[in-house]
């Protein structure tokens, strides 16, 4: 695979402040394929006015995803839309919005299969390591997400657990690219953790700080 074209995605955690993640997000969207709002709180307005945010901050719409909510990717003209378990079926949405692109979060083989049979355009694959995000529950490992890769044809983006020293041996395992939550936010320098990240994925080893 193409080193260039490995993905980084940002997730927002939904407890920092949208004004607050919106200017993280100015600092490190270069370094980023993608900035997730996943927001599971916050109304559509409240999202509307979240990528107002982003984009008053300088992100590229092209960056931008929501997650769940189709209306609202719709409604702010954004990127794409990563849709749960619970969400409308990628089929759904791309009959509405064929030019979006769409993911689907999934933890299995099955669930995989059954969102590329349904018009996702890449699944998000975890949690692959332990997370603090999913607290007492062991990580579904690198073997079971070579497993999700070679099940379908769409990108696999891995999830949880993933830091620049472990990313390297995500993306032998085929993951297509990675999604960070805590890893950039939670980093006392969110850009340059953010560039670490992106360097690891595209060039392999981890760099000097």
């Amino acid at each position: 695979m193409n080193r260039e074209n490995r993905e980084l995605h940002l997730i927002s955690n939904g407890k920092l402040p949208l004004a607050e993640f919106a200017d993280v997000a100015a600092h490190v969207w270069p370094w980023v394929t993608a900035i997730h709002l996943r927001e599971r709180m916050k109304t559509a307005r409240e999202l509307l006015d979240g990528i107002d945010l982003l984009r008053q901050a300088g992100v590229p719409p092209e960056r931008l995803y929501v997650n769940d909510r189709a209306d609202v990717a719709a409604a702010a003209g954004i990127r794409g839309v990563h849709l749960a378990y619970h969400s409308l079926e990628p089929g759904q949405v791309k009959a509405i919005l064929p030019r979006i692109r769409i993911g689907k979060s999934v933890h299995s083989i099955a669930e995989a299969r059954h969102a590329e049979a349904n018009g996702a355009d890449y699944v998000m694959f975890g949690h692959v390591f332990v997370t603090k995000s999913k607290a007492g529950l062991a990580g579904r490992g690198l073997a079971e997400l070579a497993e999700v890769v070679r099940a379908v044809s769409i990108p696999v983006i891995a999830i949880g657990g993933i830091t620049p020293e472990n990313a390297e041996s995500v993306l032998e395992s085929g993951a297509k690219g990675i999604a960070v939550m805590s890893g950039i936010l939670g980093a006392a320098n969110p850009a340059r953790a953010a560039e670490d990240y992106c360097r690891t994925i595209k060039e392999g080893g981890v760099h000097d700080q």
